[in-house]
């Protein structure tokens, strides 16, 4: 064992006959794990354009995870609610758009997972921070928000609406 063959980077060899020991890589290699075909989920695309489906089930799983994540990557900036006024902000960062401005609200999925793995405008990306199923987990909690703010009540099914202060389907309307 003290007298095996071994190469030492970046210093010559007499094994190979271009006398190098560091050999490229072959044509088309890619490292295990970073393939990536699925444009659905890893650029949130199909066909060049934004996707506007989840490329997995959203589940209450997914939707806390993404809350998770929305405290720690997002409020800074955005705030819980999402409307843009979160601590950096307050304390003289560039405001954001707030989530429920209709523009947003009417966005693809895929437009916000683009966002956040490149980046946009003066936020950066966070491609590095946040692995690619967390990043359509936040999706899916901004859309959570988004709805939060303008769901209406027929929204609401009918057995939950008691939740709310609102009548079941049945029972009199109060009189204010």
């Amino acid at each position: 064992m003290h007298d095996q063959p071994k190469f030492k980077p970046y210093r010559g060899t007499d094994f190979f006959g271009d006398a190098r020991s560091a050999r490229p890589l072959p044509e088309g290699t890619v490292a295990r794990g970073f393939l990536r075909e699925d444009s659905h989920l890893y650029r949130g695309k199909v066909n060049g354009a934004f996707v506007d489906t989840f490329p997995f089930p959203v589940t209450e799983e997914v939707l806390r995870r993404g809350q998770a994540r929305y405290r720690i990557f997002c409020t800074p900036c955005h705030g819980e609610a999402g409307q843009g006024e979160g601590m950096v902000v307050q304390r003289g960062f560039r405001q954001p758009s707030s989530f429920h401005v209709d523009r947003l609200r009417q966005e693809r999925p895929g437009y916000f997972y683009d966002v956040i793995t490149n980046g946009f405008g003066a936020m950066s990306d966070y491609s590095a921070q946040i692995p690619v199923e967390d990043r359509w987990a936040i999706v899916a909690y901004v859309r959570v928000l988004q709805l939060s703010q303008h769901a209406s009540l027929a929204e609401v099914p009918p057995e939950r609406r008691g939740e709310l202060g609102a009548p079941a389907p049945g029972e009199p309307q109060p009189h204010p």
